[in-house]
């Protein structure tokens, strides 16, 4: 095992991070946030520590290569790291004091999932509340990307590590070096941040707000600073711009960069964009019929601007509220629940089993029945105009049976104890979809965790095992299968 390569990274990663927990330890000296100053600074001393080390161990130049499958189980490491970290400010300053909560909240961060145990999040402080967002925003494009951005090393290690932290089926570069495609998805990421921001501004939402709100959109991750979500603003305008901004980061970057490039053609025709964009609007519709006829809403206007945001919401794996769809009609919460599983594209910030899956897995199942009533006939399945390989098939499928395992294991350990939830909501409805939620990185599911509940009434444990989900669901399952497997140890 290439320890001092692990602890030479990780080093990086740490420095990375502490220069990183700077921003809100100013912002809380800025605002006499005393309370919270503590909190950040012992962070920030424990990432300078391991930096340090990490720089004094480091390897020479020509033992820095990693192998693909320790890539994989490397990456599940630094990111139980970057929790850890992550969850002292909130630890440490008192806001939440129970560790495991901490961590819960932090890896609900990190992983853009959007859950939170917090029953006041108007109750933290700025600088917790910009820290919470600022590790949505993070997690949304990367953080190794963000590290292979930002510092020189060499390409055949960077591609281990970002194999396992860009989700999606199959990996590829925009440009030969990996570092140059790394700065051009991060440049159109902070670009469009940017513009969100400003948008959300002219909407009259307050400059902090905008920053926050545009962070935890951009990284599909949900984390509002108000205990109503979006609904608090109740303005029309925010709404409409936060739900195009959803749908935009559940695109895959590669088709902006195209776009930039002036690839036009080849962007819109992009088979996965298109098929996702049938899937919103077959679902929007949908919606918004079933709350109509329900008579939910008085209008078809209020009917088509809630149903909207919370399609997008879900789909895109964001997870903000502007509407308690627990109290929805049966159909809306089951088409919340199928298009949450799905999630948005490759490549883009969305989590989910990913629109690029379930065309391959739709694609192969008919060519199965086809093979089946023409056993001599060869056929060859395609995606987006290009034939895909045996293997990445193969890959795929087991995906799929990997999720569907984790899905019920998940449900039946969180399942073990009784969990006093809120109102009478029913047990299997909300320890399933918190699973799902959790899992597929969406943050609010149905019952007792829906948009106007929270996570707080589950046990230490239930909360370690959705902590694990959300690691899970974030890194696509092998990164964290593999470090726990110890083959893969004696291979780094």
């Amino acid at each position: 095992m290439n320890y001092r390569l692990i602890g030479f990274v990780l080093g990086e990663i740490a420095l990375i991070m502490g220069t990183l927990l700077c921003v809100p330890l100013f912002m809380a000296l800025g605002f006499h946030e005393s309370d919270t100053i503590l909190g950040f600074g012992v962070a920030i001393g424990i990432c300078l520590f391991l930096g340090i080390i990490g720089i004094i161990i480091r390897p020479p130049k020509h033992k820095r290569d990693l192998r693909p499958s320790s890539g994989f189980a490397t990456c599940g490491l630094f990111w139980i790291f970057l929790a850890i970290i992550g969850a002292i400010p909130f630890c440490v300053s008192g806001y939440i004091p129970n560790f495991m909560d901490a961590l819960f909240e932090t890896t609900s961060g990190f992983t853009t999932t959007g859950a939170t145990i917090l029953t006041d999040v108007e109750a933290l402080p700025k600088s917790l509340l910009f820290w919470r967002a600022l590790t949505q925003w993070l997690g949304g494009m990367g953080v190794l990307v963000f590290v292979i951005a930002i510092l020189p090393r060499n390409d055949k290690m960077s591609t281990a590590l970002a194999k396992a932290e860009i989700p999606g089926p199959q990996f590829g570069k925009l440009v030969s070096k990996l570092r140059f495609t790394t700065r051009i998805l991060y440049a159109i990421y902070i670009a469009m941040t940017l513009i969100l921001v400003m948008l959300l501004c002219i909407c009259k939402m307050p400059v902090f707000d905008s920053f926050c709100h545009a962070f935890a959109t951009a990284s599909t991750g949900g984390f509002s600073v108000k205990n109503a979500s979006i609904a608090a603003y109740n303005s029309v305008s925010i709404d409409v711009i936060i739900t195009i901004f959803m749908v935009l980061f559940s695109v895959n970057f590669n088709i902006y960069y195209f776009i930039i490039i002036g690839h036009v053609l080849k962007a819109i025709k992009n088979e996965e964009l298109i098929c996702m964009l049938l899937i919103y609007i077959c679902a929007v519709a949908a919606v918004t019929i079933n709350l109509c006829t329900s008579k939910v809403y008085d209008n078809v206007a209020d009917a088509l601007r809630y149903g909207s945001f919370n399609v997008a919401s879900v789909f895109s794996t964001t997870g903000y509220g502007t509407a308690d769809f627990v109290q929805w009609p049966a159909l809306s919460q089951v088409i919340l629940l199928v298009v949450m599983c799905i999630g948005g594209s490759a490549g883009s910030t969305a989590g989910g089993l990913k629109v690029s899956r379930l065309i391959v897995l739709s694609k192969s199942s008919f060519i199965s029945l086809k093979r089946t009533l023409s056993p001599r006939s060869v056929y060859s399945l395609k995606f987006d105009g290009k034939p895909m390989d045996d293997a990445t098939i193969s890959n795929i499928r087991s995906f799929l049976m990997m999720y569907v395992i984790i899905l019920v294991v998940s449900t039946v350990l969180i399942s073990i104890e009784k969990h006093n939830f809120p109102g009478n909501y029913s047990m299997l409805e909300t320890n399933f979809s918190a699973v799902i939620a959790c899992f597929n990185n969406v943050g609010p599911g149905i019952g007792a965790v829906g948009p106007t509940g929270n996570y707080a009434s589950y046990s230490i444990f239930a909360k370690l095992v959705l902590t694990i989900d959300m690691l899970l669901g974030r890194l696509e399952i092998l990164p964290i299968l593999l470090l726990l497997h110890p083959k893969s140890w004696k291979k780094l």
